[in-house]
């Protein structure tokens, strides 16, 4: 199983068919994610690589959450839009390295915000990886309102629509709004 580059899922390896891996990644671009249907697949860092494979090509995706319930979904919908566009592919789940939050794009992040889904913040990349036995102390989170810009928020769930999201409310003008959890 080979990994994608996390940062830069459009520079493919070097492929005999450059025009049509760019095409494969041009009609990806219209796929949007089944549970927030304003942000396509690409943006939220799903699709990772385009490979030839066989009589087609392989699309890889790694799911946001390891029981994330939408991936047969989104294998669907990306099979189908390049079937319509005449492109035989078929879809493989890459668990490893995991999604992160960091792979969703400014513009994804835009999307989520006016679709009034508070985006997650940039985590600090760590170049250390501790064992830990005890789970770190819960860090205070900006968490500013998609809807009026508060950054008086409160926690209400720590699950939300989905397993990705927690349930957030907004002090100052009361309205409700889901917040993707950084991963």
């Amino acid at each position: 199983m080979t990994q994608a580059l996390p940062q830069a899922p459009h520079a493919a390896a070097a492929s005999p068919e450059p025009a049509m891996l760019a095409r494969i990644w041009q009609l990806l671009e219209q796929v949007c994610d089944p549970e927030i249907p304003v942000i396509s697949l690409l943006e939220l860092g799903v699709v990772r690589d385009v490979r030839p494979s066989g009589q087609g090509w392989q699309v890889v995706i790694t799911p946001t959450y390891s029981g994330c319930p939408a991936m047969s979904q989104m294998a669907d919908d990306i099979v189908s839009t390049l079937a319509a566009a005449g492109v035989v592919a078929q879809v493989s789940t890459q668990l490893a390295p995991a999604w992160s939050t960091d792979w969703i794009s400014a513009e994804g992040r835009r999307k989520l915000r006016e679709y009034g889904i508070a985006p997650p913040g940039s985590r600090p990349v760590s170049s250390s990886r501790t064992l830990r036995f005890m789970p770190p102390a819960p860090e205070a989170q900006d968490v500013p309102c998609p809807r009026c810009g508060s950054s008086l928020t409160q926690e209400t769930s720590h699950f939300g629509s989905t397993a990705c999201k927690a349930m957030y409310r907004c002090l100052d003008c009361r309205e409700p709004f889901d917040y993707f959890k950084p991963y």
